[in-house]
């Protein structure tokens, strides 16, 4: 067993947790990495085992057009900085991931540079995609290039030149080399050529034995990805959005199926696939301001921490925070925090409580890591599903009821179960374990060798103190007989009706425009510059994300 399969990962954007500037003059007049350090034994202390933090390398800005591979971003300290503070996290049992933004670099990247400054004799010209001599951009390079998400300020790399691969896998080695990493996820690993990502799969091996791959991978197969010759592991957007609509919605049948097909893709086996589980991170808004109602915050992490797959908490979610994704701004999703303004929060925080407790119970409960996943009841608000390892079955049971619910629950092992949140025992009569339920709570049911005496009881608070019912949940098997409610697919914002032309819109500002405005805009500017290419054109018409389009629109000069 590889340290990744019983990992709980805690997940750190550096810049913001610092409060770092968000522009980089490239100079060194704060080592903020440095007040992380008290961030280390608050990982270990609400039961997270791995960090992965990022991006933490020299960048413009927001850290993911990237200046310097090999060099810590100057707002956060030096390389001393960063070599002391994975040496910290080791020490206290924390393993370390960084961000690795191998897709594209920023504008200030030597090779880049070079480019400006020798175009067609400069040896780095095959390094980027589709650089074009002929064209133009609004830096008025005297080229054009392929960019990433819209944003020139994204350059791509031509990921099949072998200089390139080579330059990278490098990168790979002297990270840990120089920083004793313990693996790397890839950024916007979606778009990443295969062949690409194996030459890193190769190198990851050649590092270390149990060096782990994970990529950002949105939509997809995530088969495609996660195998042998390529990925460890990648994101697992598909459950982000099932838990938290699943349960605005009362819906644990879209949770439920989207488990089921996940686990089938790979192949229904323990070690087919074991995806990095999430309900936030930097570039989604906070769980806690998703969710419809907050109470349903137990459930949900429940779910995280018991389901197949790796969890990780976003900082500062474990305290109940919130952040709303902004139209022109993730800025209030990567917030700066003090910690010293939570001390108490595990005495006197039920989120954090909470998130303590299921560490601990993950940390100490093999099952949860590497145990077969089978449904046991499903309806729209109660699920049930067991855990099993090498001879060991654990049961749990989660409610999205405002009120408590009994459920019957068939269980092979004899004996007594000890709800581990609880404290609260359940004997298991004539194959069946009867339990009450709290609402919008849950229940995880540990056979007696594997209950831990240490682990203190959670109460579960219900928001408004409705009058509750108990709920007796038909139960049926196979759960195919029950009504099922359809799963809630995520809608697409609807794009505004355009009344008039981008160019009539005058008093409009870039945030206020639509989509289709935005498109046009952007043509508007790039005509003068230079004549547009079918390419280009596509390029723009593809991109139907406002956030990138309004960037774009103002990179214009």
């Amino acid at each position: 067993m590889k340290w990744y399969d019983k990992a709980v990962f805690y997940h750190i954007y550096p810049l913001g947790l610092t409060g770092a500037p968000k522009e980089n003059d490239y100079k060194v007049s704060e080592h903020r990495l440095q007040t992380l350090f008290p961030w280390i034994s608050h990982i270990r202390e609400i039961g997270c085992n791995a960090l992965y933090i990022g991006p933490l390398f020299e960048s413009v800005g927001h850290g993911y057009e990237t200046t310097d591979y090999k060099k810590l971003d100057s707002r956060l300290g030096t390389n001393e900085d960063l070599t002391a503070f994975v040496k910290e996290c080791h020490s206290q049992g924390i393993r370390v991931i960084l961000d690795g933004v191998f897709n594209h670099t920023g504008r200030d990247f030597f090779a880049f540079q070079d480019i400006k400054k020798n175009r067609e004799n400069s040896p780095y010209r095959d390094w980027y995609c589709h650089v074009n001599f002929c064209g133009n951009n609004e830096y008025n390079d005297g080229f054009s290039y392929e960019n990433w998400g819209g944003y020139n300020l994204l350059v791509k790399l031509n990921q099949h030149n072998p200089a390139v691969r080579d330059y990278i896998c490098d990168v790979i080695r002297f990270w840990v080399s120089e920083f004793d990493i313990d693996g790397i996820r890839l950024d916007a690993a979606d778009v990443l050529d295969f062949s690409y990502m194996e030459s890193m799969r190769r190198t990851a091996n050649e590092v270390k034995s149990d060096f782990w791959l994970m990529g950002e991978v949105i939509h997809g197969d995530y088969i495609r990805w996660v195998n042998e010759g390529t990925l460890h592991s990648v994101t697992n957007y598909h459950l982000h959005k099932a838990l938290y609509s699943g349960h605005n919605d009362h819906n644990y049948f879209e949770i439920a199926h989207t488990v089921k097909r996940l686990y089938g893709m790979g192949g229904n086996r323990t070690d087919g696939l074991k995806l990095y589980n999430f309900v936030d991170n930097h570039d989604v808004e906070r769980i806690y301001t998703k969710l419809v109602e907050k109470a349903h915050f137990a459930p949900v992490h429940i779910l995280l921490y018991t389901l197949p797959g790796i969890p990780s908490i976003y900082y500062g979610s474990e305290f109940g925070i919130e952040g709303r994704k902004e139209r022109h701004s993730d800025h209030s999703l990567r917030p700066a925090l003090d910690l010293e303004e939570y001390r108490e929060a595990l005495e006197q925080n039920g989120c954090t409580k909470l998130i303590r407790a299921l560490g601990l119970i993950r940390q100490n409960t093999d099952a949860l890591s590497c145990g077969d996943y089978r449904e046991l009841v499903l309806t729209n608000r109660q699920y049930a599903f067991s855990r099993s390892y090498e001879g060991q079955t654990v049961i749990v049971v989660v409610n999205n009821d405002n009120n408590d619910a009994k459920v019957s629950l068939p269980a092979s092992d004899a004996g007594e179960y000890t709800d581990a949140l609880s404290g609260e025992k359940v004997s298991v009569e004539n194959g069946k374990l009867t339990a009450l339920i709290r609402a919008n709570g849950g229940s995880i049911f540990l056979p007696a060798g594997v209950y831990q005496k240490e682990y203190e009881p959670i109460e579960f608070a219900v928001a408004g103190e409705p009058e509750k019912e108990i709920k007796e949940p038909e139960e049926k098997l196979p759960v195919a007989e029950e009504k099922e409610k359809e799963p809630v697919q995520e809608q697409k914002p609807e794009k505004k009706k355009e009344k008039e032309p981008a160019a009539a819109k005058v008093s409009n500002t870039y945030e206020e425009m639509s989509i289709e405005e935005l498109q046009e805009g952007i043509l508007e500017k790039m005509k003068q510059n230079g004549p547009v290419t079918e390419r280009m054109r596509r390029e723009v018409m593809e991109n139907v994300y406002h956030n990138s389009l309004v960037n774009w629109i103002k990179s214009f000069r």
